[in-house]
């Protein structure tokens, strides 16, 4: 779900750059600002986030006064033990959830592997050849795990379950979103369950749209849903959401959503490239089945000696989210909205296209997806041309095919010619009015270059 270390400097730098212009002060150490042309301005924040100040020094901290193995009993060791425990409690305290119920993983790639692999290695153990399937289904033995997603999912989530397919491991429906919400709808989802169903899993937030999903409404007809499968001898429907994009965005509660299964994915709010995983109930209520075999730690679920610093950094970063969400989020909004006025003040209304602005649907508070119109307009293309931002496009952009459309705004009804024009801009807790003033100037010129060339 991330990138390489160097991008997190790089990511890191621009962000104390941006911070330090935001105070109108000069960077630490006496070091000269960079020359205006060489300024950058980061909008990028879906795709990572640097480190916050306090994460990187509770991180030194444990690398340096921490370092002993967490299972051990001397001193070193057991400090390590009482920062992972409190690291839970933080993670726990961001989501309203348990202690007990976190686990931490290497991130939201490996968190959503967890739960997929646990929802078909529970159906198998409890509706195998041995299983409880009634006569109306197909036998018990030739019955596959069937499990409901959506077409706009994350990789980590769609790639697994494709894989499962090709394997013919399970069956997987992907329901299309809606084209007037963006959504997945909650009648669509509960339409593709099944008798065999095992898992829904439906992102709390698109990557590209920053559409928030119905979750918790999904959450609450599953819930009914499992109580009259419950009399028909069927397997029990788990709930399971992404919410890499949403924590440090806008409060997310566990209890409120419902779900069984929900990503924690550090990176994405100011925190280290780790992540863990919210089970509901762990091993009580909800079944949790290891990938790995080892040494025990985290309860048998996720073995591996603990990286202490990393988890110390995760804790830090749900510790500051659950004190400063409404303010950050806040912040992202008023500048996330002052980039939409100025985007149509420069080009005109008629020109730009907001491809996230769906009618009834909320969006994340960061995210703005849009395109500027005309033929030589390619997002990859524009941003080619970008001397000052950097963004992303809807989809990754490859030599061989840079104008294909995003298939999730494609899935979402924009049109082709719109889709492939698409760019991503997503500001962050330290992006200033003044730093969106400088990106929609680096885009006027940037679209002038262009089409210049015809």
């Amino acid at each position: 779900m991330g990138g390489g270390s160097g991008d997190a400097m790089e990511v890191a730098a621009l962000a104390r750059d941006a911070r330090g212009r935001g105070r109108g002060g000069s960077p630490p150490g006496g070091l000269r600002e960079k020359s205006p042309p060489e300024r950058k301005v980061y909008m990028d924040y879906n795709a990572t986030t640097p480190l916050e100040p306090e994460v990187i020094r509770v991180m030194t901290e444990a690398m340096r006064e921490a370092w002993g193995n967490p299972s051990s009993p001397y001193p070193a060791g057991q400090k390590a033990k009482d920062i992972i425990t409190a690291s839970r409690e933080a993670v726990a305290r961001m989501l309203g959830g348990k202690p007990q119920d976190i686990v931490f993983t290497s991130g939201g790639t490996e968190s959503n592997n967890l739960v997929i692999h646990s929802a078909v290695k529970h159906f198998q153990e409890t509706q195998g050849p041995k299983g409880d399937l009634g006569e109306q289904q197909s036998p018990g033995e030739g019955a596959r795990p069937h499990i409901v997603t959506c077409t706009v999912e994350h990789d980590s989530i769609r790639l697994p379950l494709e894989h499962l397919v090709e394997e013919q491991v399970a069956e997987v429906t992907f329901v299309p979103v809606s084209k007037v919400s963006g959504q997945a709808e909650v009648d669509d989802i509960l339409a593709a369950v099944r008798p065999t169903t095992c898992l829904v899993t439906i992102m709390l937030a698109n990557n590209e749209t920053g559409v928030v999903m119905p979750v918790s409404e999904i959450s609450q007809r599953v819930k009914a849903l499992n109580q009259r499968r419950a009399s028909l001898r069927l397997p029990r429907v788990l709930v399971h959401t992404d919410a890499a994009q949403v924590l440090g965005k806008r409060r997310v509660d566990v209890d409120d959503l419902g779900v069984d299964f929900l990503t924690i994915v550090g990176h994405k709010f100011y925190g280290p490239r780790i992540g863990a995983l919210y089970v509901r109930g762990l091993g009580k209520l909800t079944p949790l089945y290891p990938m790995l075999f080892g040494g025990g730690q985290e309860r048998n679920f996720r073995p591996g000696t603990e990286n202490t610093p990393m988890i110390a950094g995760l804790g830090k970063a749900a510790e500051l989210v659950t004190e400063n969400c409404e303010a950050y989020e806040a912040h992202m909004r008023d500048v996330r909205d002052y980039l939409e006025e100025r985007l149509e003040a420069e080009f005109g209304r008629k020109r730009i296209h907001l491809n996230s602005c769906f009618p009834g649907a909320e969006r994340l508070s960061n995210t703005c997806n849009f395109s500027i119109r005309g033929p030589q307009l390619q997002g990859c293309l524009v941003l080619a041309q970008c001397q000052t931002l950097l963004a992303s496009v809807g989809a990754s952009c490859h030599s061989d095919h840079g104008d294909r459309p995003s298939p999730v705004l494609l899935s979402c009804g924009v049109p082709f010619d719109v889709a492939r024009n698409a760019l991503r801009l997503s500001v962050g807790r330290s992006t200033t009015r003044a730093d969106v003033d400088l990106a929609v100037q680096d885009l006027k010129q940037a679209v002038a270059r262009l089409e210049g060339q015809t």
